[in-house]
């Protein structure tokens, strides 16, 4: 059972360490009390008083006061050496210099201490002035330095008894300014020194219901759902390393009315909200992860971007409120919220009033408004601005199954939202880790688009260089055909006993020069591809005539050749690219064509 110390005097006792989960310290005094490093989870301190005990308060008091006395002396005595050093070169000067420096230092010095007594500051401001006056009088008549000294002196100490006041005052005002704000938490520092102490513990689900706070020390320590309303003087107590540092966000969880105020990419993690009235507020991009929001009214709140990661919206108002990009997960609390209408887009699409409001029309009734985010929090949603390359997706899907091969994924929804954007609904288990399962996407799929494009370039410049092995060869096959077209033919006849007018013999000169397929007496270098023939010299005109049809012949034939290879690759790279243009065309057109696949599963 829970120990039991509500209506006690705790005052200085040491709880360091200690678990006290569930522990009742409600209307106690726990002022001097250590609970560093507790785990005080659930524990109640409704109506207790933290902070400094009495003595200790007294015997601060007394310190401050002793230690800005000290200070004071060893200025007035710099100033006073300063007016003895006057006395020998004539000018006051100097004096009133260190003077008036050293009061600014005091007041500084002074406001810190005054900041860190708290509510008697304004009595002590008056009572250092007084002294300050005092002391630099006294000081000032003994060394007689002149008519104008007094009167310099009763200004320099007022000045700096109203400069200590003012400083202090802002200070405690909560000034954002440098100096007030280094004052203030230099005091507050130093005053929590000896208040009650909660550093690092651990207060998830502690309730400070009107708790009196000051000079407590609530750094680094777990406020999970800490309860801090109507807390009294929580402005004056340590929070480093906690919400509580932002000051709107401390006074939001103190009052728990923020109607119309802005939180934009506040820090309210793990907050305690119940009941608040948030209606109206801006809480875009914050970060409410953990917090709760039970029975809190959120009407027409700005939720757009926000992270809501166990985010508990039990019986929340939220009628009006836009949820355009929240992040919510399966431990994100949607029961019994009363809603009437939500709104998806934080501003209306281009040229239009739409900001896709649901339901599109009329109220939801009981439930529906929980039963369309059970959708949510079962899929990841995949979302393509510029289109889908479908090879890169398969291929970006199947190596997330497989790294997943744990979790269940199927593709639920394919939704085409115009201009160009298209999104992919995801199902996946209520447990599944959907960050990382969006996050292993979006990494394969710009793998897989790098690598098909890569792959596109590598076969267009091959092809490319297909061609112009091609178009070179075909080259050769032209210079090689208009050489020929210059050899000289030499037939020389000579007449025989059976001619009846040439007696010569014919003589076929076809030397130097190389045919593929074709026919030569001699062939000496430079051979062309193809099998080389040698023919009989021909004996007659008739022959010559022959031999030089078939040498035409063979030549038309080598020409045809090489030109139909060239057409067939030619015609491969054109349906190459052909092939790449369609499935370019075929994207497009699917990227503007809405498709919706859905699976419907029966109980």
């Amino acid at each position: 059972m829970p120990p039991d110390f509500s209506g006690q005097n705790l005052r200085g006792r040491n709880f360091k360490g200690q678990n006290l989960t569930g522990a009742n310290f409600s209307y106690a005094d726990i002022q001097g009390a250590n609970f560093s490093n507790a785990i005080l989870i659930g524990a109640n301190f409704t109506k207790a008083k933290a902070g400094m005990q009495p003595w200790r308060r007294n015997m601060f008091l007394l310190s401050c006061l002793g230690a800005m006395v000290l200070a004071l002396t060893l200025v007035v005595s710099q100033t006073l050496a300063m007016f003895v050093a006057a006395l020998f070169i004539n000018s006051i000067a100097p004096a009133i210099a260190v003077a008036i420096v050293g009061a600014v230092v005091m007041a500084v010095i002074g406001a810190v201490f005054i900041c860190a007594v708290g509510t008697v500051h304004i009595a002590l401001s008056v009572l250092f002035a007084v002294t300050n006056l005092v002391i630099v009088a006294i000081v000032v008549t003994a060394v007689g330095s002149g008519s104008n000294a007094l009167p310099v002196t009763i200004i320099v100490a007022i000045i700096f008894g109203l400069l200590s006041s003012y400083i202090s005052w802002r200070a405690l005002a909560g000034d954002p300014k440098i100096t007030f704000a280094f004052v203030r938490s230099l005091a507050i520092s130093i005053a929590a020194v000896n208040g009650t102490s909660f550093h690092c513990a651990d207060l998830t689900d502690a309730n400070f219901t009107q708790t009196k706070l000051k000079n407590t020390d609530l750094t680094k320590a777990v406020l999970t759902r800490t309860r801090f309303n109507d807390a009294q003087e929580l402005d004056l107590a340590r929070v480093d390393s906690t919400i509580l540092v932002d000051p709107s966000v401390r006074d939001l969880l103190v009052t728990g009315n923020s109607r119309q105020k802005s939180y934009l990419g506040a820090n309210i993690r793990g907050a305690n909200l119940i009941g608040a009235d948030l209606s109206y507020a801006n809480l875009k991009k914050a970060d409410i992860t953990d917090a709760t929001f039970q029975g809190a009214n959120l009407e027409w709140a700005n939720l757009t971007l926000t992270q809501a990661i166990g985010t508990d919206f039990t019986s929340a108002q939220m009628t009006g409120a836009c949820v355009e990009g929240w992040n919510i997960e399966s431990n994100t609390k949607l029961d019994n919220v009363d809603c009437r209408f939500i709104y998806l887009l934080e501003n209306p699409k281009p040229k239009t009033d739409d900001r896709e409001r649901r339901p599109s029309s009329g109220e939801f009734k009981p439930g529906e408004f929980t039963k369309l985010f059970e959708e949510v929090l079962t899929t990841v949603d995949l979302i393509f601005d510029k289109g889908i390359d479908w090879k890169a997706f398969i291929a970006a899907f199947k190596k997330v199954q497989v790294e997943n091969e744990d979790t269940e994924l199927t593709i639920q929804s394919i939704e085409n939202k115009g201009d160009g954007v298209i999104v992919v609904r995801v199902s996946v288990p209520p447990d599944a880790n959907k960050e990382k399962i969006h996050s292993d996407f979006t990494q394969n799929y710009a793998l897989a688009l790098k690598a098909i494009e890569e792959k596109y370039k590598a076969e267009l410049q091959a092809k490319d260089r297909e061609i112009q092995i091609y178009r070179e060869q075909n080259g050769k096959i032209e210079n090689i055909i208009l050489t020929m077209s210059k050899k000289e033919i030499n037939i020389e006849v000579r007449a025989t006993s059976e001619s009846k007018s040439m007696s010569e013999a014919s003589k076929y000169d076809q030397r130097g020069a190389q045919f593929a397929g074709g026919f030569a007496e001699t062939v000496q270098r430079d051979q062309i591809g193809g099998n080389i023939h040698n023919y009989t010299a021909p004996q007659n005109l008739a022959e010559a005539e022959k031999y030089i049809q078939q040498l035409l012949q063979e030549m038309t034939r080598l020409e045809e050749k090489y030109k139909s290879e060239i057409a067939a690759k030619d015609e491969e790279i054109a349906a190459n690219r052909q092939q790449i243009d369609h499935l370019r065309e075929l994207a497009e057109k699917l990227a503007k064509t809405p498709i919706v696949i859905k699976t419907i599963e029966k109980g």
